[in-house]
């Protein structure tokens, strides 16, 4: 097991290795579709982020409202397919340098990792009561107006993840499928 802090520099980054199981602690940045919309539609428009991307992660999730006594209700990792047009651009012009959610990524956004030294890390689904207690604080700072999509900054101690595509394009997808393919055949 790895224990990796945020920010992320590109040493760390380059260290990784898909199928590495990796715990992170800081703060990670938080961002759904809405989100990603907004932000690249501003950097588009020419206007300035709300928040500083590079070097940083973002965990792609829609945290559940906070019981009383409770830092933040569950924080399930949504499919992360849905950033994928909007992943690159924030990978190569704002030096975003990592992404937490479920699911494979395009070939678009693997290459924009490879070019900008970024991973992708795997958060298991249907565990979002479990991942919310690694989550020590959460604070809305940017589009409140959207409600649960808002951009959070998490504090996160020990949070665990997966690298499931590392900054050389290893994609622990298509490596589980190869296998799989293997086995099959002998």
């Amino acid at each position: 097991m790895l224990r990796i802090k945020t920010p992320l520099d590109e040493a760390t980054v380059r260290s990784l290795r898909a199928g590495d199981q990796v715990l992170i602690s800081g703060t990670i940045l938080t961002g759904r579709d809405a989100a990603h919309k907004r932000m690249v539609e501003t950097l588009r428009a020419g206007g300035e982020l709300p928040v500083e991307l590079r070097d940083q992660i973002i965990y792609y999730v829609g945290p559940c409202p906070a019981r009383p006594g409770k830092v933040i209700g569950s924080a399930g990792p949504t499919t992360s397919g849905r950033m994928d047009a909007y992943a690159p651009l924030l990978i190569r012009e704002k030096g975003l340098r990592g992404m937490i959610g479920k699911g494979g990524r395009s070939p678009e956004v693997i290459r924009a990792m490879q070019e900008a030294c970024a991973v992708y890390f795997l958060a298991t689904g249907g565990a979002g009561v479990l991942l919310a207690r690694h989550i020590k604080k959460a604070t809305v700072v940017a589009y409140e107006d959207l409600g649960p999509e808002a951009i959070y900054c998490l504090e996160v101690e020990e949070f665990p993840v997966i690298v499931g595509v590392d900054s050389r394009g290893n994609d622990l997808y298509s490596i589980g499928r190869a296998r799989y393919r293997r086995e099959l055949t002998v």
